[in-house]
């Protein structure tokens, strides 16, 4: 019993010395500020060195946990951004109540988010993984000054996986891999149902790619069903499907 109230009384003077600044300069202080400057100046090696020290031989220091903030920001400074992701999701997992908390979730959202490609028809799982954490920020942390900016982000992901949908049906279609094709349309119809634009375009392509697969009757039932959902340039063309799917199923 004795052994274990001195291991408790230690296990509390730990965590202490761990959050509490302590007085005076420390040489874990020396050299996070000796970091600091060179973050600053944009020596990026020589921080990191300067970080890493503390981290093994100042592991309980005050300034460990600031280290480890300011790592994952040198990374992320030096584009090494899967790097970045890893440590900034390391921080948030090990100190979940850190007064940065919003700020490292959000960071760890811009570290998939600058993975992802210039075009779409490349992978966008980067920007998937993205999405995860600025919703997170914005479930969690709703005033956090990060959100505004993780939304416009979020608009932007949104934007891109839809064309990716998009790019992906319209290449089975023009490849005449029609059932391919329509099960994406269909797809894009489930999940994206609120883009008006590419609703309507998948609405079209599902009538064409049912009546190019010689499925007259669900032709038929697809083009009955659309046809009051979409302007009336795309209605006509729907029709114009329609009705040679008519011809073929008098047939």
């Amino acid at each position: 019993m004795k052994l274990k109230f001195i291991f408790m009384i230690a296990l509390f003077i730990l965590i202490s010395c761990s959050s509490d600044k302590p007085d005076g300069k420390s040489e874990a202080e020396i050299l996070y500020k000796e970091a600091q400057e060179l973050v600053e100046s944009e020596r990026y090696i020589l921080a990191t060195e300067k970080l890493q020290q503390i981290k093994t031989e100042h592991p309980y220091s005050y300034f460990a946990t600031p280290a480890e903030l300011l790592l994952a920001e040198v990374q992320f400074k030096q584009e090494s951004f899967p790097e970045a992701a890893a440590s900034f999701l390391l921080f948030r997992d090990f100190h979940p109540k850190h007064e940065k908390i919003a700020y490292v979730v959000f960071m760890i959202g811009e570290s998939y988010y600058e993975q992802l490609p210039s075009t779409i028809d490349r992978d966008l799982e980067s920007g998937i993984e993205a999405l995860k954490f600025y919703e997170e920020l914005i479930a969690k942390y709703p005033t956090a000054p990060e959100v505004s900016k993780a939304k416009k982000r979020i608009l932007k992901i949104e934007r891109m996986l839809k064309e990716k949908d998009q790019y992906i049906a319209d290449f089975y279609f023009k490849t005449k891999s029609w059932e391919a094709a329509r099960y994406w349309y269909i797809d894009i119809l489930t999940r994206h149902a609120a883009d008006v634009k590419i609703r309507q375009h998948s609405m079209l392509r599902v009538v064409a790619s049912s009546c190019q697969m010689k499925k007259w009757q669900e032709c038929l039932l697809y083009a009955e069903k659309f046809q009051s959902l979409v302007d009336k340039e795309t209605k006509e063309e729907i029709r114009s499907w329609e009705k040679n799917c008519q011809k073929r199923e008098t047939r």
